[in-house]
């Protein structure tokens, strides 16, 4: 793992070396167990390098391969390296220490430009082809590592983090109102759907799947990888399906466990997260490795407040997978004393831009702190298990049995499933009805639906046209996907690259920050390819949903968690309650936020008055953890802080 970095200079002349310490430089605020550098009359190229791997442990990056006169530096951790051995006729004496780098400039000089599709890992790198006077580069399939630049006539330059191109004599800081547009008309999580743009004017970067060619004075992109459902799988039985699953999950899991450090795994009462830990305590096992686990919990003092079938405290469930796994070192983490409020502009520094996902900051970020404490290299998460492993919603499915008109399936579904989950089946009907025919809530809707509130100033909208953009894209003037589908939401997951941006960004910078690498199985390129060409009957079964993974886990996990369709575990639930004693100076400043000019021409006014007034009336109370007006003046006070640093 490492911080990459670099400049080209497009009409051939040579490149400053001051340029180049300058963005080296920049990079110290990160730990790093080597820092080199490599340059010719044109290319600088550096590598602030953290040793994650057993074979990156004393690698040499920048790399130069004189035979073949090309330069790389990279940030990578390749899991498919057994497979590119053999393509590639790598000699077995070779093989065991050989850097991912290395692996990928043998890719590169074998595929050219097509090398990115032979990858599988967490990647982003750069290559001087020396011969070809070209400068390529890649991202991952879902951008796992975040690759940023700047170009004008005559230069170009690439770093894995923002402030160092900004650190540039000829790089200007000005806001990407474009950027910040998208940010605002979206109400869920994505920040935004160009994935080539950023906060900053002159800062772009390379999207997800694509790799990026300069040659001269012209700059390419491509993408290299589009992830669609494709040729559907047609095995003989259940059985075989399962086999087939088990044994493609457990090669991405075990390719994860590649670190000379200690493994750890953030453990939450769910199916995904203990899924991964099963796995992955039964490959360490078998090398007398012990995994260790971070689980969140709320605060002692904090009073539970949601329905019942939601569990903030998730101990009683993570205890039991903790124990049927066995030989785990588990521990819980309440993060006593910590609050999204306080944690605001440390996370804007971390992050270079606004963020969303405040509820959950302070522990995300407080894991990955401890995981360096105890010498952690790499940090399993299940984050994409939902539209992966775990994929599959049974009412949804059953209203495409409605629709297809398969009466006997769907009532043996039915009854099956209220047997699991409780109550007649019956009483599902009319909500299966209403998924399968929409035309049935325009007819005879269920009542109001509270929908979040724009942040948006309206003339700021109608300025920059975000709508028409956003529209392109599927969402619509609310802020949401206007399809409800949720086969159509799958498949826009897949196909469009800007759904992993915002995750993966805090993912890099976080990863930089504590020197541990966070790796996500359920976000394999083989085991989404793999899940993407099951049939739907897979994961929807005898009133199972997510049935798939469940009778995958068989005896891997309990029962009770494994089977469990009752309690949802949730995170974030205490955020408000976390923030009681700094309530005041939280108001104080929405208060100052609601009168600034700079601030209003970007965020409605008098959206942010009446939820002010809300929220100045009513407190600090646990329960408006889940108020949107609540979650609305925490976004804007965030877009807030960091409008302020550009005046």
């Amino acid at each position: 793992m490492s911080a990459i970095t670099g400049i080209l200079h497009l009409n051939e002349e040579p490149v400053s070396l001051e340029h180049g310490i300058g963005l080296m430089k920049a990079l110290q605020k990160y730990p790093a167990d080597d820092i080199q550098m490599w340059n010719n009359d044109r290319v600088f190229l550096g590598c602030h390098a953290q040793w994650i791997t057993p074979e990156s442990i004393g690698e040499k990056l920048p790399y130069y391969d004189q035979e073949r006169q090309l330069a790389i530096t990279a940030d990578a951790i390749i899991d498919n390296r057994e497979e590119l051995f053999e393509k590639l006729q790598v000699g077995r004496d070779r093989r065991a220490g050989m850097p991912d780098s290395v692996l990928i400039l043998l890719a590169y000089d074998k595929w050219g430009e097509d090398s990115p599709k032979h990858l599988i890992g967490d990647f982003a790198f750069m290559i001087w082809d020396e011969r070809k006077r070209r400068l390529f580069g890649a991202r991952d399939f879902s951008g796992s590592r975040t690759l940023y630049y700047y170009r004008d006539q005559k230069h170009f330059a690439f770093c894995t983090t923002i402030q160092p191109l900004l650190s540039l004599p000829y790089v200007q800081r000005q806001l990407n109102e474009q950027w910040l547009a998208e940010y605002l008309g979206i109400c869920g999580m994505i920040d935004v759907v160009d994935a080539s743009i950023t906060p900053y004017q002159n800062i772009g970067q390379v999207p997800p799947s694509h790799s990026i060619s300069i040659v001269g004075d012209k700059v390419t992109f491509t993408r290299y990888c589009t992830l669609t459902s494709g040729e559907r799988l047609k095995l003989k039985s259940n059985e075989e399906y399962v086999e087939a699953f088990q044994d493609i999950f457990q090669k991405a899991v075990t390719s994860r466990l590649r670190t000379y450090r200690q493994v750890g795994a953030q453990l939450s009462g769910g199916l995904d997260s203990g899924s991964i830990v099963s796995f992955a305590a039964k490959a360490l096992r078998a090398e007398n490795e012990q995994l260790h686990t971070f689980s969140y919990i709320p605060p002692k003092d904090f009073e539970d407040f949601t329905p019942n079938h939601l569990m903030p405290d998730e101990r009683p469930l993570i205890k039991a997978t903790v124990q049927h796994i066995g030989g785990l070192k588990d521990q819980y983490l309440d993060f006593e004393g910590r609050d999204p409020f306080s944690e605001i502009e440390d996370f804007l520094e971390m992050m270079e831009m606004p963020y969303k996902f405040f509820e959950n900051s302070f522990w995300l970020k407080g894991m990955f702190e401890k995981g360096h404490e105890e010498g952690i290299g790499v940090l399993l998460n299940g984050g994409r298990g939902n539209l992966s492993i775990s994929w599959g919603s049974a009412m949804d499915y059953y209203a495409v049995l409605l629709k297809k008109l398969k009466w006997i399936r769907l009532y043996q579904e039915l009854d099956q499933y209220s047997k699991n989950v409780g109550g007649p089946r019956l009483r599902r009907l009319p909500v299966v009805a209403r998924e399968a025919f929409p035309f049935i809530n325009r007819i005879f809707p269920t009542g109001t639906t509270y929908q979040f509130p724009m942040l948006i100033n309206p003339d700021f909208a109608k300025r920059t046209n975000v709508f028409n953009k956003l529209g392109e894209h599927g969402i619509d003037q609310t802020g949401w996907f206007s399809t409800t589908d949720i086969y159509e939401q799958r498949k826009s997951h897949f196909e469009e690259v800007f759904h992993w941006n915002a995750s993966n960004t805090l993912s890099t910078k976080l990863s930089l920050r504590y020197s541990l690498w966070k790796r996500d199985p359920s976000n394999d390129i083989r085991v989404i390819r793999f899940c993407l060409s099951l049939p739907e009957e897979q994961y929807v079964q005898n009133g199972l949903d997510r049935a798939l993974i469940r009778r995958a886990t068989e005896k891997l996990l309990p029962d009770e968690i494994r089977l469990n369709q009752r309690i949802r575990g949730v995170q974030g639930a205490d955020w408000v309650h976390r923030m009681a004693p700094y309530w005041n100076r939280f108001v104080q400043e929405l208060e100052q936020l609601s009168t600034d000019k700079r601030v209003l021409e970007y965020l409605d006014g008098q959206v942010v008055k009446a939820a002010l007034a809300k929220v100045a009336r009513k407190g600090a109370r646990p329960e408006y953890a889940i108020d949107l007006d609540y979650k609305i003046l925490m976004r804007g006070l965030i877009v807030y802080r960091f409008i302020k640093s550009f005046t």
